[in-house]
């Protein structure tokens, strides 16, 4: 018998009626840990009143649910307001205590620092990134509405356990690159459909090297290369970071020497230069080299995002940008992924260095990233985004652009007016 992928041991370890040896391939139920949901939790709560008989109206389990307002936050219409008030009531309803209002957020920052999430889990949500989950050893998926209604009657669902592939990652990261120009190369080298229903899990030198922060960040965007699950190192960082926001027990749980991978691929990153994603594709990849030689003029500059809003993420930025003046042809609007980091920003100083250059910051939110407020495109704009997707029509406009880099790069090209190096700052 071979050895086991991370995603094979928890599947196996969540498999119902029994723990279970389990290969790619099979079909299982399995017992979900955690339920997340934002404002697909009004759909949820209204077919709670149309569907479920009157008597059998409660979620499996409230202490097993995290509902979080982070989309259309504040509400930006009458139809969000009344989604809104539709959740608030349904949360109360159903005694479910990890309810985050407004102020709190993007889930897939807010549910790690709030210890919610840890090593060996298994969680599902109702947003496509949460395989963010899995920078902290945790297997977690995006579900849709139908799947999330039934995960929240039954606490169960059914998975086809994925194959898994392995990134070999190694070498120094040079000098303002980051974790998100690695994965921006990886799409660019395999094109966005490399880990579709397969488990990724990310190893090597480099990769060990990585804050929690910029290892989330690749778990985020592995989403988009198809990601069933997205597995970071699991080593003694995942340890104290958990431990530090959590006092519920947890184990790691490592891939075994043997285990069977579908493909394994190999990176050497100490050469490696930023990289952006064009329109109107992830996988549509150019080096920062070859951006600059297109000479790109931008009209907005948008950090934040689930994938890029953290702390670190606003301080390589300020770094970058302090004592200069954004370009006066460009909008930079900051969004912090969560109130914590918005404060710890505020604290810092990190927001003064952003707000003197001339950016603006938001309250924490999903904001931009998704079209929804606070930042969107009008036809023939163009924007550099630290988030994860520039399909046309995304932040706006079909007829706008939009290009996905690093927190770094973002802010270079805040500067400049055009998509620029931030290797020169």
């Amino acid at each position: 018998m071979s050895g086991k992928t991370i995603a094979e041991k928890i599947l196996g370890a969540h498999a119902l009626p029994s723990k279970k040896d389990v290969k790619p391939g099979d079909f299982i139920n399995a017992k979900i840990d955690l339920i997340m949901s934002h404002i697909g939790t009004a759909k949820v709560a209204l077919d709670f009143g149309k569907i479920r008989p009157a008597k059998s109206r409660k979620v499996f389990d409230p202490n097993k649910i995290a509902v979080i307002f982070d989309h259309y936050v504040p509400a930006p219409s009458e139809k969000w307001a009344f989604a809104h008030d539709v959740i608030r009531k349904f949360v109360k309803k159903q005694g479910i205590k990890n309810f985050f209002d407004v102020k709190a957020g993007i889930c897939h920052q807010v549910l790690p620092e709030k210890g919610l999430v840890r090593p060996g889990m298994l969680v599902v949500g109702g947003d496509s990134h949460t395989t963010t989950y899995g920078a902290l050893n945790c297997a977690s998926c995006g579900l849709g509405n139908t799947d999330l209604f039934y995960a929240y009657v039954k606490g169960e669902l059914w998975f086809r356990v994925p194959e898994s592939i392995k990134f070999n990652i190694n070498g120094k990261l040079p000098h303002n690159v980051m974790s998100k120009d690695i994965i921006i190369k990886i799409a660019g080298d395999h094109t966005a459909e490399v880990a579709t229903y397969k488990s990724i899990e990310f190893v090597g030198k480099a990769m060990e090297d990585l804050s929690i922060a910029s290892r989330i960040t690749m778990s985020n965007f592995a989403l988009e290369l198809g990601a069933k699950f997205a597995f970071g190192v699991p080593d003694q960082k995942v340890v104290d970071w958990v431990k530090q926001r959590s006092s519920e027990p947890f184990e790691l749980v490592k891939p075994d020497a043997d285990a069977v991978y579908q493909e394994t691929y190999d990176y050497e990153v100490s050469d490696l230069e930023p990289h952006v994603s064009y329109p109107h594709t992830i996988d549509n990849v150019k080096t920062i080299t070859e951006a600059v030689a297109d000479n790109v003029t931008i009209n907005q500059a948008f950090l934040g995002s689930c994938t890029n809003g953290r702390f670190e993420d606003l301080e390589i930025a300020a770094k970058i940008v302090e004592g200069k003046k954004i370009h006066e042809d460009v909008r930079m609007i900051v969004t912090p992924a969560s109130q914590e980091v918005w404060l710890q920003a505020a604290k810092s100083g990190v927001s003064e260095i952003l707000i003197n250059a001339g950016a603006i910051i938001c309250n924490p939110n999903c904001g931009a990233c998704f079209g929804a407020h606070q930042g969107m495109l009008a036809s023939g704009e163009r924007c550099i985004s630290s988030s994860n997707r520039n399909f046309q029509g995304r932040m706006g406009s079909e007829g706008a652009e939009v290009y996905l880099a690093s927190p770094a790069t973002v802010a270079a090209s805040a500067i400049k007016g055009v998509i620029a190096d931030p290797r020169e700052f």
